[in-house]
């Protein structure tokens, strides 16, 4: 009967691990109790797995009925040390550590990958110790000859890093740590000591060129490390800004993510997040590009209906004022009730201000504006179209025409809207001029060319000018 209870009991146990896509069994010396994490990488921060309290004998047990992506996991222990290990195809995982040296004295096994991982741990580890401490001792030299020595020394243990990373590279090259590795890897300069304007420019083109070496987009691993997200940022953050080049590269790289589909949420999540309120002018484009042949077509599938009817909200709100393309025209009555529009001003650029006499920002830069037109611009055949944007009008209310007067800027074409003029414009089902101009805050500067084609967009003062001159010179040398 006792053979029989034992073998009904080992059946029993077997069938639930069986039943387990993963399970992560924790034995740890030291810990008798306390909250323990299982987490993952995302981005920077560390998501949350799963949780649980360690037993008096120090194990703790993690289990799921769906396989885990394959990335690097990380245990956070109750005293917030942390133990890092991968995930991969196998997902039945046992992790014995020593709370004494959570390095050394860890051991994983039931996973290659881990093998590899933390054979990888402890060699960077003793080699940077050793690399770490000829930096202290290279900056408490008091001689030349000691200097020398403990730098020669740091750069040695620092190469003898590098080398070991790329021998796993070479020689181990499917497995999960050399793809790590080369996500990791930094960009190499072209030249370490540029001389010229060339120079400088051959280095950026060859490390923007180079930047992704190493990363594919076809691997969903990428998204459960602290690498992708940084390299994403300084990319699409520093090295290219051009709208026209990030929509062919973005394109491509979610072509390439077709066949990982959590890399592919990832990507373009990441992306439309990224230019819902992008750094540089022009780059709204990409949003709208991404709408169009993504959000549209219903690729993000997975957000709800709040999220799209936001990003749909925003790439309609950019759609009538992309750089380069052709400016709405503004129907409106001018300060003398009599009726103006944007397309009946006459100049080879026009300035088109809205802005709220009431608005604080508003008091303190529209007469500099001013000023800056009466120094330079007016001269140079430069007008100003200015958009009175306050739902109420300014009939009976003084405030607008007092601005104006007591500001001295009769020289601009005032205008506004009537009541009457909005509310025909929302029966014929017309966009306002907010949704045209996405005008969601004062003052806002657009800059027309002689066809009205939009030249720059929600500019500073200081940077009007600049693309002004710039635009005014080449008009001249043309």
């Amino acid at each position: 009967m006792k053979k029989l209870v034992t073998t009904f009991f080992i059946l029993f146990v077997a069938k639930i691990a069986f039943a387990q896509a993963y399970l992560i069994s924790v034995k740890a010396k030291g810990y008798t109790k306390g909250l323990t994490y299982f987490t993952y990488y995302n981005g920077s921060n560390l998501n949350i797995q799963d949780s649980g309290i360690i037993k008096k004998d120090g194990s703790i047990t993690f289990a799921g009925k769906t396989k885990l992506l394959g990335g690097i996991y990380v245990l956070v222990l109750p005293d917030r040390r942390r133990v890092d290990f991968l995930i991969d195809k196998e997902q039945k995982i046992n992790i014995t550590l020593d709370s004494s040296d959570l390095v050394f004295k860890t051991v994983i096994t039931g996973s290659k990958e881990n093998i590899l991982y933390q054979q990888y741990q402890k060699t960077v580890t003793t080699k940077g110790r050793l690399r770490d401490a000829e930096g202290k001792a290279y900056l408490a030299s008091t001689t030349k000859a000691d200097s020398i020595l403990h730098e020669n020394k740091y750069n040695a243990y620092s190469n003898e890093m590098s080398v070991y990373r790329e021998s796993i590279v070479k020689n181990q090259p499917e497995s999960m740590m050399a793809s790590l590795l080369l996500a990791m890897k930094e960009t190499p300069a072209l030249m370490q000591n540029p001389k010229t304007r060339e120079d400088s420019a051959a280095n950026f083109y060859y490390y923007k060129k180079h930047f992704w070496d190493g990363i594919t987009f076809m691997d969903d691993r990428l998204i459960r490390t602290p690498f992708l997200l940084p390299k994403l940022q300084r990319f699409y953050g520093e090295v290219e800004i051009n709208a026209d080049s990030l929509i062919k590269d973005i394109d491509y790289k979610l072509l390439l993510a077709r066949s990982s589909p959590e890399l592919y949420k990832y990507l373009l999540n990441w992306y439309t997040d990224f230019y819902l309120n992008p750094k540089y002018m022009g780059q709204d484009a990409v949003l709208v590009h991404l709408f169009n042949n993504y959000h549209s077509k219903g690729a993000s599938y997975w957000l709800n209906s709040t999220q799209t009817e936001y990003i749909s909200r925003r790439a309609y709100m950019l759609m009538s004022n992309l750089i380069g393309e052709q400016a709405a025209n503004l129907d409106m009555i001018d300060t003398a009730d009599k009726p103006t529009s944007l397309y009946t001003v006459n100049a080879d650029f026009t300035v088109v201000c809205f802005w709220d006499p009431n608005c604080g920002h508003c008091k303190i830069e529209v007469p500099r504006l001013d000023s800056i037109y009466r120094a330079s611009w007016k001269s140079k055949g430069v007008k100003i179209f200015a958009v009175y944007t306050p739902e109420n009008e300014p009939i009976g209310n003084t405030e607008w025409l007092k601005f104006i007067g007591n500001n001295k800027i009769a020289d601009w074409q005032h205008a506004y809207q009537t009541k009457a003029m909005i509310a025909a414009d929302n029966a014929a089902q017309k966009p306002s001029f907010r949704q045209l101009y996405d005008v969601t805050s004062t003052p806002i500067l657009y800059l027309l060319d002689k066809d009205k084609r939009i030249v720059g967009k929600k500019l500073t003062i200081q940077q009007m000018n600049e693309l002004l001159e710039e635009k005014i010179k080449k008009n001249k040398t043309n």
